[in-house]
């Protein structure tokens, strides 16, 4: 009897030593890469970890993470240094993979013709001064494809967004009109148009509305099945976004921070609205009630989603990280400490 009941204390410790194992683990952020975290969650989530990604974009992304209500969060912009700064611990930028953003547009075309868009071109319908889709600087683009007349409605992001960042650091560094009027960052003061919360939202709307145009990543407007259109590089080509293009705007020399735009690329067959998408998280993992137990996984669910996790990318549109990327991913989270002692 002695020895039955020592046997049952013995599988109840064991049974609740398996239970505490269970790490749950959070994190919130950029949209852009949502489809892809999601698949990538679900496949890793098992009854040791659970993984919860919420899409409220990269501010709320860097805002949650910051406040320590998150082990992690997702963001396409990087993070300012004077943001950094007042949170008082240093962030680390890990990325993930690539995509594109890709401009929208909501139009009856014959033969479903893709539209020929130049930066310059973009910056003038974003900023109002294009405002129909057969105005003649469109039509010299597009000879033969028969425009509406039709007023363009424009749709931005109304919540701070790392798409919008991507989107208008391009938009900053071919226009000068643009970089003097609006400029770059997860939020600014459009001059035109109405606003939609999410790369979801933005494709809802534009979906929804004939002759509305604007940007969200590829996966939204293929999903949506709204049209997008090709853009003038930096070597005049106009160029379809897909993962082959959006892989050779990654082909630059990746600093050790990772904290790098690839916008404007000077690869000639490169998409030149690419960029990083980056998980963040503090370098120092000891903080509020945080156990080492959960900074060892949140590195180690990283560590999976550079290496491992990069099989789900293709099928989603968004292109995998370069080995170069790759390896400046993992010696990142190498620097990754607890109480000051690393956690590899």
């Amino acid at each position: 009897m002695k020895k039955i009941l020592i046997l049952l204390v013995g599988m109840m410790i064991v049974g609740v030593g398996c239970f505490a194992q269970t790490i749950d683990l959070m994190g919130a952020g950029a949209t852009f890469p949502q489809p892809l975290y999601s698949r990538m969650f679900d496949d890793y989530s098992n009854s040791q970890v659970r993984v919860n990604y919420q899409g409220i974009g990269s501010g709320g992304g860097i805002n949650q993470l910051i406040a320590k209500t998150t082990d992690f969060g997702g963001t396409d912009a990087i993070v300012a240094a004077d943001v950094e700064e007042k949170s008082g611990e240093t962030i680390l930028h890990v990325p993930t993979c690539l995509g594109a953003v890709v401009v929208t547009y909501n139009l009856k075309l014959e033969n479903n013709v893709r539209l020929k868009f130049t930066g310059d071109l973009i910056a003038d319908i974003f900023m109002g001064n294009v405002k129909d889709w057969s105005d003649k600087k469109i039509a010299d683009l597009n000879p033969g494809v028969k425009l509406p007349k039709l007023p363009i409605t424009v749709v931005s992001r109304s919540d701070g967004s790392g798409t919008s960042f991507i989107f208008t650091d391009y938009l900053t560094k071919v226009n000068k009109t643009w970089a003097d009027k609006v400029g770059c960052g997860t939020a600014v003061q459009w001059p035109v148009g109405i606003g939609a919360k999410g790369n979801p939202g933005v494709a809802e709307t534009i979906q929804g509305m004939e002759g509305a145009i604007g940007y969200v990543e590829l996966i939204y407007a293929l999903s949506n099945n709204i049209p997008y259109g090709d853009v003038r590089n930096k070597s005049g080509n106009f160029i379809t976004p897909t993962m082959e293009t959006v892989s050779y705007s990654a082909n630059v020399e990746i600093p050790a921070n990772a904290k790098v735009s690839l916008v404007d690329t000077a690869h000639a067959q490169g998409y030149p609205i690419s960029s990083f998408t980056w998980i963040i998280l503090f370098k120092e993992q000891a903080y509020e009630k945080r156990n080492i137990d959960q900074a060892k996984a949140t590195v180690k669910m990283v560590e999976w989603m550079i290496t491992d996790g990069q099989k789900f990318a293709a099928d989603l549109h968004y292109a995998p990280l370069p080995e170069a990327a790759q390896k400046v991913g993992k010696d990142i989270l190498k620097s990754v400490t607890f109480n000051g002692r690393s956690l590899f």
